[in-house]
């Protein structure tokens, strides 16, 4: 059997930890398109997350990794490439998504950016 992954912060309160890992800017989205999607090509994610910087996506996706939140998987060797999908650990973060949508819902209005 394996042992439970930990994720190590430097704070004593549980939500703070959580944020610490999960609180950039752009991670929650990142998130909610892997579990609204499903596994997700760089590119995808590039799209969907507009006004993402290809540089903050890559540094936000490598976090999630180092987390084991997400994965990368090679699907092609020549050229390689790659996607990213929700690990086990990932994936028990649907609840939280889902809790924020609901509240998002209930609570906020879309208002188009006035020019």
């Amino acid at each position: 059997m394996t042992k439970p992954f930990t994720i190590f912060a430097p704070f004593h309160c549980p939500i703070a930890r959580s944020l610490a890992v999960i609180g950039d800017r752009w991670t929650i989205l990142i998130l909610r398109d892997l579990v609204r999607f499903g596994p997700r090509k760089f590119q995808d994610l590039e799209r969907s997350l507009n006004g993402i910087s290809p540089n903050t996506l890559s540094l936000r996706l490598k976090r999630l990794e180092e987390a084991e939140i997400v994965e990368r998987r090679f699907y092609e060797q020549h050229p390689p490439r790659a996607e990213y999908a929700l690990t086990d650990v990932g994936n028990e973060l649907r609840p939280v998504l889902k809790a924020l949508f609901e509240w998002g819902q209930r609570y906020t209005k879309y208002r188009a950016a006035t020019p």
